[in-house]
């Protein structure tokens, strides 16, 4: 454990629980060069924020404590828990000569975690941020599944591994997606492309879409649903696959939808009238003469003649009395 001098007075401890967790932590300042980054720890990507910067800056030094536990290895030194984005962007300030962001606020543990439980603090922590929903849910499964293979993913997220499996899904398919330029949005349009229905999706479809988002043929993840009519229809599919398609030639070669049949008595008789015209003359030349389809016949036509004089008429009795 590390040796840097911890607090001896016992009540300068506080409890902290972060789920399931519950860690004793005290609170103080470290020097910027005093804290490791986690090379373990589940965010991907880009650590630069401009935004944040100017945050750092207008509040004259990082505002919420990083939360840090002593560094197993090096003596005097402590490892990042959460808030790995903030120190990364102070060192980024402090390297360019503002010098005087470099002393950060700090939450401290009086132990070091197992990782099992430094990855639910953090999964914890990052939960309770609106950015989780955005983008962070499916870059940290990818992630965690890297660190601790699928079954502990799954456990540390409390999700099933089905759930989990389309979660790093849809990451991999947004690393795809070189055609978007934020990240966050790349996961919009990966879960849009995931939700079409998996038997239309072939390799070949999913080649083409991400072809398309990465040539800017496709603009807005809002059409990537209109996709769905698109490749219900083996027409519009086709110039969609085609070399010189887009998805607008697609869409104009989706078949109108047919007019919704009539409910109740009336859909029966168009289903009966439109069963009749769809019978080819060779049939009909076949059954000329046949006593029995006559027979039918002719109690059809007695059927139908008495149901249209009842509804001619709704007011008259049965029977015409």
């Amino acid at each position: 454990m590390n040796t840097l001098e911890h607090p001896t007075d016992a009540f300068s401890y506080q409890e902290r629980r972060l789920g399931r967790t519950v860690l004793r932590t005290y609170r103080t300042t470290v020097d910027l060069d005093d804290v490791v980054p986690n090379d373990q720890q589940p965010r991907l990507g880009p650590k630069e924020d401009v935004e944040l910067q100017r945050q750092i800056e207008a509040n004259e030094g990082v505002f919420e404590p990083l939360l840090l536990e002593p560094h197993p290895e090096l003596q005097g030194k402590f490892r990042i828990i959460d808030g790995d984005r903030r120190w990364s962007n102070t060192r980024m300030l402090v390297d360019e000569g503002k010098e005087a962001l470099r002393s950060l606020p700090a939450e401290i543990t009086d132990r070091v975690l197992t990782e099992d439980e430094r990855l639910r603090v953090w999964i914890y922590i990052h939960r309770q941020r609106k950015e989780w929903d955005a983008k962070e849910k499916e870059m940290v499964a990818y992630r965690l599944v890297d660190l601790v293979g699928r079954a502990s993913a799954a456990n540390i997220l409390g999700l099933t591994v089905r759930a989990l499996d389309k979660l790093v899904e849809i990451y991999e398919l947004s690393e795809r997606l070189r055609g978007v330029k934020d990240p966050g949005a790349s996961i919009t349009w990966a879960r849009e492309i995931r939700n079409l229905n998996r038997k239309l999706l072939t390799p070949t479809v999913l080649d083409t879409i991400i072809r398309k988002i990465n040539q800017q043929e496709i603009t807005n993840s809002k059409d990537v649903r209109k996709l769905r009519q698109v490749l219900r229809d083996p027409l519009a599919k086709d110039e969609l696959l085609s070399g010189s398609g887009t998805l607008e030639s697609a869409i104009a070669k989706v078949a109108p939808p047919e007019p919704e049949r009539p409910k109740g008595l009336a859909g029966d008789v168009q289903a009966l009238l439109e069963s009749i015209k769809a019978r080819p003359w060779s049939e009909l030349e076949e059954s000329r003469g046949d006593p029995d389809l006559l027979k039918q016949i002719a109690e059809a036509e007695k059927t139908l003649s008495a149901l249209r004089r009842q509804l001619d008429d709704p007011g008259k009795p049965k029977g015409g009395q």
